[in-house]
């Protein structure tokens, strides 16, 4: 099955898809683990200390891969939100500010786990997380791609907000058509590209947000299908270029593939 299809069936059922994936033994497991235990957290060293419970929050927040970076996770904490210099705030990863807000024990100390955000919400997000990953590794990097850009896409106020995360990025860079060489060029020159070519506002408008994804998974479905697909090797794409047909021709033939009308 194609991205097109794959992220269509996922995005039109998401509550359904959400719904299975919290009811994965260990999903369920984890996100009982977490919500028996979470309130009694008072400090960032029991935060720290409790491998588990933290992990589960860190993936709650796409931050799965610095679990184990806990004296950088530390200084994060320590130094919160609050002053523009913090180290969160110096960040370009959008992430991990969310992450330093969300358990900001610089402002909110031993009741900051007692915070409405720190309990269902962040399960939800870990249901989120694990289904995003759960698509990509069944249907591949397209499926999981797309649904990222369809959780952060409100979002995105500004071009840097798509150059500062690399998944965004990608999407973005997949639908103009811009060649791997665009990341050397100065930042700025970048942002001028982007912002001439996307209205942000329109990612708001789940219409237009919509009509931007379903282009996306076109333009993934005619560049990386090519190489392995005998009926859109015909129209001359290689694997890495951009389509040569049009992408309502490339969605017909598809979909005629999979036994469409």
């Amino acid at each position: 099955m194609n991205v097109s299809v794959s992220y269509r069936l996922i995005a039109q059922n998401l509550d359904r898809s959400l719904a299975i994936t919290a009811s994965q033994g260990p999903v369920k497991l984890e996100s009982e683990y977490y919500l028996e235990n979470y309130r009694n957290i008072s400090s960032i060293d029991e935060f720290l200390a409790d491998t588990r419970l933290f992990r589960f929050a860190m993936t709650a927040y796409g931050l799965a891969d610095l679990a184990f970076a806990k004296g950088y996770m530390r200084k994060i904490l320590e130094e919160g939100v609050t002053e523009p210099d913090s180290l969160a705030n110096r960040t370009s990863d959008n992430r991990l500010r969310e992450f330093a807000a969300a358990f900001d024990f610089e402002s909110f100390g031993d009741l900051t786990m007692r915070r409405e955000i720190n309990g269902q919400p962040t399960v939800d997000r870990y249901v989120r997380q694990t289904m995003e990953v759960d698509a990509g590794e069944v249907d591949g990097e397209g499926v999981r791609l797309a649904l990222y850009f369809e959780r952060m896409a409100p979002k995105i106020d500004s071009a840097f907000d798509i150059l500062a995360d690399a998944a965004l990025f990608k999407v973005v860079r997949t639908v103009l058509g811009l060649p791997t060489a665009f990341s050397a060029i100065d930042i700025d020159r970048q942002a001028a590209v982007l912002e001439e070519e996307i209205d942000f506002e329109s990612f708001s408008d789940p219409v237009e947000l919509d009509r931007f994804l379903t282009r996306f998974t076109a333009v993934w479905d005619a560049t990386e299908v090519t190489s392995t697909d005998p009926i859109l090797s015909l129209f001359g794409a290689g694997g890495n270029a951009s389509p040569t047909l049009s992408l309502d021709l490339a969605m017909s033939l598809q979909s005629f593939r999979l036994g469409g009308n």
